[in-house]
């Protein structure tokens, strides 16, 4: 492999490692719950997490030791942020 599709690939990778290394599912939330900054960050990398537990069972897509509605609305606030919420319907253009 090139040098320079190692130098091109290399930031892909690097943010690939470090989207998942907090993926939900993970020991650290053994004693303390989940909660709404970590849902916020769990709904946006969720695409990721997806696809990684595609093919990996011990990846998660979804934090089940969280504190409950905060860890909820973080994380359904999280996906609509990654994925454009609503706005993308108004997009439209005129006719």
């Amino acid at each position: 492999m090139k040098f320079s599709q190692i130098k091109k690939w290399s930031p892909i990778a690097i943010i690939a490692i470090l989207l998942t290394s907090c993926a939900p599912g993970n020991q650290e939330f053994v004693q303390q719950a989940a909660g709404f900054w970590m849902g916020l960050w769990h709904g946006f990398i969720s695409f990721f997490t997806f696809i990684i537990s595609l093919f990996n069972e011990n990846v998660g897509i979804y934090e089940v030791n969280n504190n409950g509605g905060w860890y909820n609305f973080g994380f359904i606030l999280g996906v609509s942020i990654f994925f454009g919420g609503s706005s993308k319907g108004t997009c439209r253009g005129r006719r």
